[in-house]
């Protein structure tokens, strides 16, 4: 009722145009406050017993609202209280709602209208055809999702997974860039592609090996220059983006609506892919636009050379962006060997992303430096980074000589022999012993894939990058006791039998002839991760499919 007085004796105030009586006016505030203050604090005494406790006197409230006049400030006060006295119902104290989203019409899912919201829906597929449903932001990176993957299905993070965009119906797939995003990469997708989940050990191999990935003779700054060039002169020439690199050679180019292949000399740079139409004349006039890279991207092609009717194995393609299933429009191509097709579909990505790929590349590299050593794993698996070490000594040291690094590995694979057997001695015979746990234990690894047929194993090694060091083991087809490591080595897939052994009654398993010998597969492939023995290369990255 004061606050009513106060309101009305304001509004006739103000009509009258008369000065306002501030002494007055003060002196209400000061009587309404005090009996605002009053009834708050009485409804936030406790009830004891049934008892409400006396309220204490407020004398000392005249004291800390007495106001100079320079300090009209408690009218906006006021007003805030009149309207929470408006908006509350007379009988009801005041307690916080503790639904307000199911009482406000404003947040009210049935009286408002249907929020819309910035996140998306996205499918993500793993090898083993298991799907999980994500709801991601709109900003969100193939990064991004790929980490939340591995954050959700707890594998290691070793940088090297990514998402895939595959189209069953078209026969193609291509690995998204780390920095793509991928709600926008959804929105030109047909209804019939989706995302694979899948390790691509080869996305930045070019920044490690570039010599590798460009042969001298397709690069034509390389035949200009006519000497041997720095692997970073190289790379520089794709990142900088006012050089201008060239990459050259011949393709098979499918003509269209047709299924017969024209064989043409092509060259791609920053503005293109261009064939020319006079043998290999780079003449302006004899040279045609095939596709530009802008709008554009470069696909796998993956079905087999059959359907395409193709000249080789070699194919790949560039898809616009914006068709979604109309094949008329896909630029089929098809290289002469593997090297040749890495390069041009590597160029393709360095000359369209330039240095945002080399950014990408970096981020990790940057993060692994600044890791601690105790917030990650100490050794992860897939690290170029293992050394033979000796630690006969006090402390241990790392072998330079090879010599001496094999036969420190030699007596290693003894050491493990000999640990395992003096268990054997010590424990109980095993309850499986036929089959004890060391010819079972590498069904656990993520590098074992138990019984694939050997195409199976060479799609796995091409779909995760084909890089060095690239392997899986599986069991063997023609033997059925007998495993078989398959590895990755200059682009060429090789196939190593692993045969068991016997010896004092113990099962080993050795892939060399029993030169060297180990009590199971893991004591395998730790040793060849460290020693490249008889194989062509170290064991580096494992052939990884995940479920999700």
């Amino acid at each position: 009722q004061p606050l009513e007085e106060i309101q009305a004796k304001m509004k006739s105030n103000t009509r009258s145009n008369d000065d306002v009586d501030l002494e007055q006016l003060v002196n209400d505030m000061n009587s309404s406050m005090e009996s605002v203050y009053s009834t708050q604090a009485d409804t936030a005494l406790i009830l004891n017993n049934g008892h409400v406790h006396a309220p204490h006197h407020h004398h000392h409230m005249h004291h800390a609202y007495k106001l100079r006049h320079s300090q009209p400030m408690h009218i906006q006060a006021v007003r805030c209280l009149q309207e929470a006295h408006r908006l509350r119902p007379a009988s009801l104290p005041a307690i916080p709602n503790p639904f307000p989203e199911l009482c406000s019409p404003a947040g009210s899912p049935v009286l408002s209208p249907l929020q819309t919201s910035d996140n998306h829906i996205v499918k993500v597929w793993s090898e083993d055809g298991a799907g999980k449903v994500l709801e991601i932001p709109a900003d969100m990176t193939a990064r991004d999702v790929c980490q939340l993957l591995v954050y959700k299905s707890h594998c290691l993070d070793d940088n090297a997974w990514s998402l895939v965009e595959h189209h069953p119906v078209l026969g193609l797939e291509r690995c998204l860039e780390d920095h793509e995003l991928v709600v926008q990469v959804q929105a030109s997708m047909s209804s019939d592609s989706k995302f694979l989940f899948r390790k691509n050990y080869a996305k930045y191999e070019f920044f490690r090996n570039p010599l590798n990935f460009f042969p001298e003779q397709m690069v034509a700054w390389c035949q200009e220059s006519e000497g041997s060039i720095s692997p970073s002169q190289l790379l520089q020439n794709f990142l900088n983006s006012s050089s201008c690199p060239e990459i050259q050679g011949y393709l098979y180019v499918k003509e269209p609506g047709r299924r017969s292949w024209k064989k043409l000399y092509m060259f791609l740079r920053r503005s293109g892919l261009y064939y020319s139409t006079k043998g290999t004349s780079k003449e302006p006039r004899h040279l045609q636009l095939l596709s530009d890279l802008e709008d554009s991207n470069i696909f796998t092609i993956i079905t087999g050379r059959k359907l395409h009717n193709a000249p080789a194995d070699y194919q790949f393609c560039i898809k616009p962006s914006k068709v979604r299933s109309d094949c008329k429009e896909l630029k089929m191509l098809c290289a002469e060997d593997e090297q040749s097709r890495t390069c041009w579909m590597t160029a393709f990505r360095l000359l369209k992303y330039g240095i945002v790929l080399y950014q990408s590349y970096n981020v990790p590299q940057q993060r692994k430096s600044n890791l601690s050593p105790f917030s990650a794993p100490v050794r992860s698996v897939s690290e170029n980074s293992l050394v033979a070490m000796d630690f006969s000594g006090r402390t241990g040291r790392v072998i330079d000589n090879p010599v001496e690094a094999q036969s420190a590995a030699l007596e290693e694979g003894q050491t493990w022999r000999k640990r395992s057997q003096r268990m054997n001695v010590l424990g109980s015979p095993s309850p499986l012993h036929p089959s004890s746990l060391s010819t079972v234990i590498h069904r656990t690894q993520v590098w074992f894939h138990g019984r694939i047929m050997r195409e199976e194993a060479h799609k796995m090694i091409i779909q995760q990058g084909q890089v060095d060091g690239l392997f899986l083991l599986r069991d063997s087809q023609s033997n059925p006791k007998a495993f078989v490591l398959t590895l990755c080595h200059h682009q060429k897939i090789k196939h190593f039998q692993i045969l068991p052994c016997e010896e004092d009654g113990q099962v080993l398993f050795s892939l060399d002839d029993g030169a060297t010998k180990f009590t199971d597969l893991i004591h395998l492939v730790e040793f060849y991760q460290l020693n490249r023995g008889v194989l062509p290369s170290k064991l580096k990255h494992p052939c990884t499919a995940v479920a999700l």
